[in-house]
């Protein structure tokens, strides 16, 4: 059960009792979105991110989860990646592969890779141009608003200094606003070489969950969430969706709050 649910506009803040039942609520909101969009539209489009989402997500492979979910209908993306071929320990891919999308009904052609044989700059302009293809193909939706694809979910992990995707602090890639996907060769957290969706993109989706666990984030947290004036954001506080935001945190994470 959460200790708090506090609605802000558009954003939830969840606090779990435990990682474990922080997972639970997370295949339950993944495995809900999935059967309202494969609904409404025959399709649902979700991008991941690495480290330890995917372990969080592998709730996903226990029923009921696994039994009520369509997977034929997922279309998977990365918000961000490594640049390594894709059987490297540090890919993203490998870790979502191995640990959830190989267990699942995905079709093959529904799961979107990196180019791994491109470097980071040409490894960013393919994937740029497979997203533009998808929404030719009416694959991915566009906003409206802004132009940019509009996933259906976005699921999101955060470091304890505040990054998402590959968008660390003081970087100037986090003011990128034509680009739909871009490069960084100077990562502050290895391998240096990462490909990530820029702000317009992660901000045109339709639901984003934010999925923090531990104390080693909880100054990210409070930063992000606590009535602490700062003129200086950290990339997680510039996350704003076009619908709906939630927070999963556990209370560990959310022990400064």
């Amino acid at each position: 059960m959460a200790d708090t649910a506090t609605e802000k506009g558009q954003k939830t803040v969840e606090v779990f009792d435990s990682e474990d039942d922080l997972v639970v609520s997370l295949a339950k909101y993944t495995a809900e979105l999935s059967e309202k969009f494969v609904r409404e539209k025959g399709a649902f489009t979700v991008v991941l991110s690495g480290g330890d989402l995917i372990s969080q997500l592998r709730k996903l492979l226990e029923s009921p989860y696994i039994d009520s979910v369509d997977w034929s209908k997922w279309h998977v993306f990365w918000v961000d990646e490594r640049v390594v071929p894709k059987d490297h320990p540090d890919s993203n891919y490998k870790l979502a592969y191995d640990g959830f999308l190989s267990k699942v009904g995905i079709l093959p052609d529904h799961v979107y890779a990196i180019n791994d044989a491109l470097s980071a700059e040409g490894a960013a302009d393919d994937y740029e141009a497979c997203l533009k293809h998808l929404v030719t193909n009416k694959v991915i939706d566009i906003s409206a608003a802004t132009g940019f694809p509009k996933f259906d979910l976005m699921l999101l992990g955060m470091g304890p200094d505040g990054h998402v995707a590959s968008l660390f602090p003081g970087h100037p890639l986090v003011h990128e606003d034509k680009r739909w996907v871009t490069f960084i060769k100077d990562s502050p957290k290895p391998p240096p070489q990462r490909i990530t969706f820029t702000f317009p993109v992660i901000n045109s989706s339709t639901h984003i969950a934010l999925v923090v666990a531990g104390a080693g984030e909880a100054n990210a947290v409070y930063r992000a969430l606590g009535a602490v004036q700062n003129s200086d954001l950290l990339p997680v506080q510039m996350v704003s969706p076009e619908e709906k935001l939630t927070w999963f945190l556990d209370k560990d994470a959310a022990s400064k709050l």
